[in-house]
């Protein structure tokens, strides 16, 4: 029987739906990534040509790519045994995960990315059902 997955991400959750046959699971994952805060007053320095070493901005920067790869790791890991995989999302997640399950060998069960607002999950259960069953 064919096990095919969709999901909505974004950077705070993602909304998994695994379908095998006509049995549906959803499945939350939660991010816990803090919000990224840049300082307007280090890149107009930069802008004008003073380049600050700030080891904590840095620091900040690379905990955050380090959750986001945990994050997108458990998300992964979900959907990882399905056929096709179906990525939706409103922003830069989408496309992070898509290069994340690339690096994982995944990249032939990617059957679209396609960019969606904000979607409850009745709705994002819908549109897995419908593309996977018109596709």
């Amino acid at each position: 029987m064919n096990k095919n997955a969709g999901l909505w991400i974004d950077h705070r959750q993602a909304v998994i739906v695994v379908r095998t046959g006509d049995q549906e699971q959803i499945r939350h994952v939660e991010s816990h990534m803090p919000k990224r805060v840049r300082y307007s007053g280090v890149s107009e320095a930069r802008g004008k040509g003073i380049i600050y070493n700030d080891t904590s901005e840095d620091g900040r920067d690379r905990r955050f790519h380090d959750q986001a790869n945990r994050y997108y790791d458990e998300v992964i890991a979900a959907v990882r045994d399905a056929e096709w995989i179906l990525i939706l999302g409103p922003g830069e997640a989408k496309i992070e995960l898509q290069k994340r399950m690339e690096t994982h060998g995944l990249s032939e069960h990617i059957a679209a990315v396609k960019p969606a607002d904000k979607l409850t999950e009745p709705q994002i259960a819908a549109e897995v059902r419908h593309f996977f069953e018109h596709a």
